[in-house]
Order: C-alpha cells, then structure tokens, then sequence
C-alpha cells in the first residue's frame, strides 16, 4: 500500500499566497470610488462619485441610517453612472445616513468574490444638511406709497405627501424665517429686515424713491453655515412720482429750458416777421392802384 502524501507547511503557505494574489488581483479589477459627495439643494439629494467605470465592472449604492442595516436604491445597482438620487430613500429627514459605494461586476456578468471593494460617504443629515435655493417674491407698493409689501413664495422641495409637492415651510415649519436687504436704486447703502412670515411690510421708505430688493430664506436653528439659503433675484419698485429733477441733472433741464424758450423765439420772430411783410405788401399794393372817376 502506498503511503498517502500530505503537503507540508511550505505548501499550505502557498497556497494559501496563491489564493490572496488572486483575491487581489480580482479585487483590482474593480477600483474603489473616490470623492463621494452628497448634493442636495431643497431636498433633491444626489449622492456623486468619481471615476466613471469601465466595461469591466459598475457600481451599487447601499445606504443605511447610521447604525442600521443597508438598503440598496433599485436605481442605483450595477450602474454605470457616477451618480444616484437618493432624495424619496432619505425618508427621516432629522437622522444620519452613510452611504457606500461598491464595486461590482458589470450587470449580468459573475464573478468569484463574495466581497467587493467599497468605499463610504461622510454622514449627511437632510433636514440640517440640504442648501435651501432662492426664493421668488412679488413687490406691491401701498396706495399712499408709505410702505412696501413683499410676498415671499416659499421654494418648492423634492419631496411629496398624500399626492402634493411639499414647500419648505412644510418641513422646517416655524424655523424658516427670510431676510430682506433693500437699497435705494442706483445705491450700494443697503439695509437688512428679518420676518417670519412670508408677507414682509417694509415702513420708514423715502416716498417717492425707488428702492431694490433681495430675500433669502433664514433658518437660526442650523448651523452657521447652513443657516442661509441662496439670494434670490432682484427686484426693484417703480417710481411714478418721481420728481424731475432726481430724474436729470440740472445742466440738462436748464437747457431744455433754453430751447423751449429758443423754440418759442423763433416762434414769435418768424410771426411777427410775416405779419409785417404782409401789411407791407397790402400797403404797396393799395399805393399802386390808379384813383377813381369822379
């Protein structure tokens, strides 16, 4: 009977080196992603990365609340963008989520590993996390021109419930609040006002002035750098009863003076100048007529 022959350490060893090669070689085949940054404006929340793949492998999105089990967007496995919109998955709006992005074989293709390379997203919270975009408003100036009213629309979000669009005075309710900043026109002296409401009367403006207007949302209960969303459009109030001389300079209505008064000189000249030649004429003409038969 022949003796049985059982590898010896050196040969476990290599093969177990044999196996790791492998693993790694496999492994780098599918690089990790870089740069994982979340985007997210008004709730719209898009989840970005780098490199774009090759053919040879794609990417999966698993995201979770911190300390929670994974989930994946249906959207986002085996994909070969670089980026994924995670704002109807993000449902708690006041937790944390991480998110990583794995490596994967290609969709339909298969492979060895059981582990894919990965790699995780900083922590990001929605409610204190999302930039807040500009802002529209409609200017309306009181009939005795002592103040001006501004209502303010509140931006739209990426989110719904029960079938209708949510704005963000639904989510952060009584902790938005806008700031104004108003300027004469054709000013760089420019004022702030704080309201919390979306009808913002502004009192103790020049009557008569035109003045220009920008809002941006406001929220104290965020971080400093959140706390402000973006400046919206600006908007400027008409001046019907503007006086003519803030509208020109005194050289130029001294000389419209000028030539109105010129315009009417020439006016009365020229008149005064045809009457005469007119009364010459009938004198000349009476003078040159024979006398008549007695």
């Amino acid at each position: 009977m022949e003796p049985t022959l059982k590898p010896g350490p050196g040969a476990a060893a290599a093969l177990i080196m044999v196996f790791f090669l492998s693993t790694q070689a496999v492994s780098a085949s599918y690089p990790k992603a870089q740069n994982i940054t979340w985007k997210s404006t008004n709730f719209k929340t898009i989840l970005t990365w780098e490199p774009k793949p090759s053919a040879d492998y794609s990417y999966t999105v698993e995201y979770s609340l911190v300390g929670k089990d994974r989930q994946r967007n249906p959207h986002c496995i085996r994909s070969s963008r670089t980026m994924c919109d995670l704002s109807i998955s993000l449902t708690d709006l006041n937790s944390y989520y991480t998110a990583d992005v794995v490596s994967e074989p290609p969709l339909g293709a298969k492979s060895d590993l059981t582990e894919f390379p990965y790699s995780s997203s900083p922590q990001f919270c929605p409610y204190k996390d999302t930039d807040i975009g500009r802002p529209d408003f409609k200017l309306q100036v009181s009939e005795d021109k002592k103040k001006t009213i501004l209502h303010v629309i509140d931006p739209l979000t990426a989110l719904f419930k029960d079938g209708r669009q949510l704005n963000i005075r639904d989510i952060f309710t009584d902790q938005l609040q806008y700031k104004v900043f108003y300027r004469k026109n054709k000013s760089t002296g420019k004022k702030e006002y704080t309201s919390k409401t979306n009808r913002i009367e502004l009192t103790g403006l020049d009557r008569g002035e035109s003045y220009c207007f920008n809002v941006q949302a406001f929220i104290p209960s965020r971080s400093f750098d959140k706390q402000l969303g973006e400046l919206s459009h600006t908007q400027c109030s008409n001046n019907e009863d503007k006086s003519i001389f803030k509208v020109y300079s005194v050289g130029v209505i001294a000389a419209g003076i000028f030539l109105i008064l010129l315009v009417i000189g020439l006016f009365i000249a020229v008149t005064v100048i045809c009457y005469k030649r007119r009364q010459e004429a009938l004198k000349s003409g009476k003078e040159g007529m024979p006398l008549r038969d007695v």
